[in-house]
């Protein structure tokens, strides 16, 4: 209890202190990063150990060698990020991590050695959403950029419209209501024989294809914010069955691009709409989804059109990253949330408006 007490004056007088150095780790699923963020905007040190060679042989994350993998590597990582950064574990102010949405095995061991490292240390440990730290990232990329805006989420398990009226004040105005977007795009990759991670397999194949299969589904959530994905991912599974099972020749990159102009279709659809509710004139993109090409065009030539300005994070913040923890940390610092006791523990999902 004492220890709590102590973490919460200096949580209360960081909320105030005019440089704060935040070390961030994220664990949430084959990536283990750490990074050190200066102000929620200044990245010093952003070391990210992929895991990504050791999961194509299975076609995809497993959890539990996801997790072996980061106890294997994140002291490593941690020794990088301070040699990057040229700072010291001394220097630190607080101690973020990430403790959901994400695999359970894989985010504890984040939770565990950010915890160990903030007791050690004796400063404060701000518990950050995954979700939150990728719209986050916009704030590194983009350093004038502030809310109120409205955000298109697009990551491996969140599809979803919000309002961020503040740094950390959310409303969620749209989502999936079945897969996600990122989680659509992997499903159809496999059932193509592309390789893990399946998305920006698919966005490469896309760009050699063409734009003419019509595919056997309809969605019933037309002129709503929400989304749904499933239809059209069980079409493109039938389409591709029924081909391999006739002996029937089909391209594989016509499947590709033909599938991903309706998924970027759908997700600019539903964002234009929300823009001509709301009247916001910035929107940001945010998640893994955020890093494919087709995407990112069609939703600037709309904002164009719209007279929108258009963020994206640059492409290195928008797959998982500790930086964009480190970024939201200190805002929630600032909002005087987020501060987290030995207790903490990892779960695998949370809400957007949470």
């Amino acid at each position: 209890m004492e220890y709590f007490e102590e973490m919460k004056q200096k949580f209360a007088a960081l909320r105030t202190k005019k440089d704060v150095l935040v070390l961030s780790v994220e664990s949430s699923c084959d990536e283990t990063a750490i990074a050190l963020v200066k102000n929620g905007r200044e990245v010093l040190a952003n070391i990210v150990s992929s895991q990504i060679d050791i999961h194509k042989l299975f076609g995809g994350v497993v959890p539990e060698v996801a997790s072996r993998n980061h106890i294997k590597n994140i002291t490593g990582v941690l020794d990088e990020a301070l040699r990057v950064s040229g700072k010291s574990l001394q220097d630190v102010d607080a101690i973020a991590v990430t403790y959901g949405a994400g695999l359970v095995g894989a985010l504890l061991v984040g939770v565990n050695f950010a915890k160990t490292l903030a007791y050690a240390l004796k400063i404060p440990l701000i518990a950050v959403s995954h979700i939150h730290g990728h719209i986050g990232a916009n704030y590194i990329s983009h350093k004038d950029l502030k809310p109120p805006f409205l955000c298109l989420m697009v990551s491996g398990g969140h599809t979803a419209i919000v309002e961020v009226k503040d740094y950390c004040d959310f409303k969620v105005l749209g989502s999936t209501v079945d897969d996600s977007v990122g989680e659509c795009f992997d499903k159809v990759a496999r059932v193509l024989g592309l390789a893990y991670p399946g998305g920006p397999n698919i966005d490469r194949l896309a760009k050699v294809g063409k734009n003419n299969i019509k595919f056997n589904y309809h969605t019933s959530l037309a002129g709503t914010l929400n989304f749904s994905f499933s239809g059209l991912k069980t079409a493109v599974v039938n389409y591709v069955h029924t081909k391999q099972q006739k002996n029937e020749e089909f391209l594989p990159e016509d499947v590709a691009c033909s599938f991903q102009e309706l998924v970027t279709d759908e997700l600019v659809e539903k964002t234009t709409l929300a823009l001509k509710k709301t009247g916001f004139k910035n929107l940001v993109v945010a998640g893994g989804v955020g890093a494919n090409c087709r995407l990112r065009e069609k939703l600037e030539n709309t904002c164009k059109n719209l007279g929108v300005n258009f963020f994206a994070p640059e492409l290195k913040y928008c797959t998982d990253n500790g930086a964009m923890i480190g970024s939201i940390a200190f805002y929630y610092i600032r909002a005087g949330r987020g501060l987290a006791d030995l207790t903490l523990t990892a779960v695998p999902t949370v809400r957007i408006d949470g």
